[in-house]
């Protein structure tokens, strides 16, 4: 089967090749478009796995909520310029639909997943990977991706929440991150030894019993406000708690948060 230079050119459009990488590929397979793009991927990923050392700090996270199921995913490569590029963000909405297909629990790459991935290490040079994915489900969503890409929130509730406060309480997750979603979810240990220690620095400093348990409880009060996210204050408006502008009858019953390779 012969081939053109349009045929050239259309295989270099597809994968962002140079003009020879996509000449070979269609020579090799008789001027099948459909064969070239195989051999492609076949003899260019062996190279790139040569470069699998290279640190991916950049990239992008994706997020989809539809119904009562929410994913998250992360896709690493080395450049910002790359992760900005529209095959990349293309690549990402790609991965995160194909996500959302997938059980609930922790995503894996799948072969799906793998050759989209494949396919811009091999069109940019450089090095990609999936990093992590998340896969929820049950009762009602909000989420915040902000607007670099590399950091994003989803919020699990039960009950009846509005989205543009979903969205808030996701954008204070991303800013503040939140160990946990109150104190309950923080190991006991830790709240006993801040205020063992607020105690005894009390003491130490000479103050009274009844001075000292005070102490201990606004350091514990502090320690809440740090990683507890019902008890932080929220992003956009200092004067209220997170529990205090849910409504009534809202339960948050889990939170995940994505930083860029964090």
């Amino acid at each position: 089967m012969s081939f053109t230079a349009k045929d050239v050119m259309a295989l270099r459009k597809k994968t962002g090749l140079g003009m020879m990488d996509c000449k070979n590929a269609l020579t090799e397979t008789n001027g099948d478009p459909a064969a070239a793009e195989e051999w492609i991927r076949e003899h260019l990923k062996g190279k790139m796995e040569k470069r699998t050392e290279r640190s991916t700090a950049e990239g992008r996270i994706g997020v989809k909520i539809e119904g009562d199921q929410a994913v998250i995913v992360e896709v690493q490569t080395e450049t910002d310029f790359t992760a900005r590029n529209e095959a990349f963000l293309e690549m990402i909405r790609n991965v995160t639909d194909e996500a959302f297909t997938m059980p609930v629990g922790p995503v894996s790459a799948n072969d799906a997943i793998t050759k989209w991935i494949d396919d811009i290490r091999i069109s940019t040079g450089e090095n990609a990977n999936f990093s992590r994915g998340d896969k929820i489900q049950g009762g009602h969503f909000g989420s915040y991706l902000h607007h670099d890409g590399k950091r994003a929130a989803i919020v699990q509730i039960e009950g009846d929440a509005n989205d543009d406060l979903l969205k808030g309480i996701c954008q204070h997750i991303v800013f503040h991150g939140p160990a946990s979603i109150s104190e309950d979810d923080l190991p006991a240990e830790n709240i006993e030894a801040v205020k063992k220690e607020a105690i005894q620095e009390a003491k130490d400093a000479g103050k009274p019993e009844q001075i000292a348990e005070k102490i201990a409880e606004g350091k514990v009060r502090k320690y809440l406000e740090q990683n507890a996210l019902l008890h932080q204050k929220y992003v956009h408006d200092e004067t209220q708690a997170i529990k205090d502008i849910l409504p009534g009858g809202v339960t948050i019953t889990r939170f995940i948060r994505y930083t860029l390779g964090a």
